[in-house]
C-alpha cells in the first residue's frame, strides 16, 4: 500500500503579541506596541495579547509588586484602545501551556542559537556567569508564547525581530524532524515610523523606564504639562529639517523627534 498523501495545513490569520508587566508604560510602549496592537484589532484581524509576567521573573520581582503592575499593564492596554470583547487579553501564568510548549521547544532549540541571542548579551553583560538560566533561554518560551496559538503574525520592534527569527527556527526544526505542518512560519509585522522610540536625552538609546533620567521618556501617566516641557528639553540639533529622511541618517536626536512626530501624526 502506498502512504496516505499528507495535505499542507494552512494557518488562519492570527496575530500575537505581548509586553512584560516591568512597571511604568512609555511612550516607547505605546508606539512601538500598543498602538499597533490596537491597529490589527480594528483591521478585524484574530488578535491574541499577553501580559508576559513569566517572561518578568527572568528576573526577581516582588511578587506583590508584580501582580500590580500586571495589573497596570493591563489597564494600559484597554486605555489604548484594547477592547476585550474584540481581542484577547490575558496573563501568560495563567494558561499552563506557555511554560509546557516552552520546555517542548527547549529541547528543539539549539545552545548555539540561543548564544548568538543579542538580547541577552546585553542585559548579561560581564556578568553572564550570574544571571539566572531563564534569562539565557526565554526566547523559546518567547516562541511557545507565539506557536501556543499558531500565530501567524507578530508585531514586533525592530530589537525583538532576532526572537521572532529563533521562533520561525524553532517551527521549522519541529516540523521537520517529525515530517508534519503544525506549526506556521510566523511573520513579523514592523511598519510605520516610531516602531523603535529613543530615548529624548541620547538619541542612540533606546527609551526606557530604566533610565535613571525622568526626562529621558515620556511616561504614559505623565500630565500634558509634563510632556510639553519634556519635548521642549529634548536633546536635538542647531541644523534644520531636512527635505528628506535621508538627510537625517547621522543626526539620531532629530531623527528620533520626527518619527515621534510621524508616528503619532499617522504620516
Amino acid at each position: 500500500m502506498s502512504e496516505p498523501v499528507q495535505t499542507p495545513q494552512t494557518f488562519p490569520t492570527r496575530i500575537f503579541s505581548g509586553i512584560q508587566p516591568s512597571g511604568g508604560l512609555t511612550l516607547g510602549n505605546y508606539l512601538g506596541a500598543l498602538k499597533r496592537f490596537v491597529q490589527k484589532q480594528d483591521e478585524g484581524i484574530e488578535t491574541i495579547y499577553c501580559i508576559v509576567d513569566m517572561h518578568a521573573i527572568t528576573v526577581w520581582q516582588d511578587p506583590a509588586k508584580l501582580r500590580q503592575q500586571t495589573r497596570e499593564l493591563a489597564a494600559g492596554f484597554i486605555a489604548a484602545g484594547i477592547d476585550p470583547a474584540r481581542s484577547i487579553l490575558f496573563n501568560q501564568s495563567q494558561v499552563s501551556a506557555h511554560v509546557e510548549l516552552g520546555w517542548i521547544f527547549n529541547t528543539v532549540a539549539r545552545m548555539g542559537w540561543m548564544s548568538r541571542m543579542t538580547q541577552f548579551k546585553d542585559k548579561a553583560g560581564k556578568n553572564s556567569e550570574n544571571v539566572s538560566l531563564g534569562l539565557f533561554a526565554y526566547p523559546a518560551l518567547m516562541a511557545a508564547d507565539i506557536l501556543a496559538y499558531k500565530a501567524t503574525h507578530v508585531p514586533v520592534g525592530e530589537d525583538q525581530k532576532q526572537h521572532l527569527e529563533l521562533t520561525r527556527d524553532i517551527a521549522a526544526k519541529f516540523n521537520n524532524d517529525y515530517g508534519v505542518n503544525f506549526f506556521p512560519i510566523t511573520e513579523p509585522v514592523i511598519e510605520g515610523a516610531g516602531t523603535r522610540v529613543m530615548s529624548l536625552r541620547d538619541g542612540t538609546k533606546k527609551m526606557s523606564k530604566s533610565d535613571p533620567s525622568d526626562q529621558s521618556r515620556i511616561n504614559l501617566t505623565d500630565d500634558t504639562d509634563t510632556i510639553a516641557k519634556k519635548f521642549r528639553k529634548a536633546k536635538t540639533d542647531a541644523e534644520p529639517l531636512p527635505e528628506d529622511l535621508e538627510g537625517l541618517k547621522d543626526r539620531p536626536d532629530a531623527r528620533n523627534l520626527v518619527n515621534i512626530y510621524a508616528a503619532l501624526a499617522d504620516i
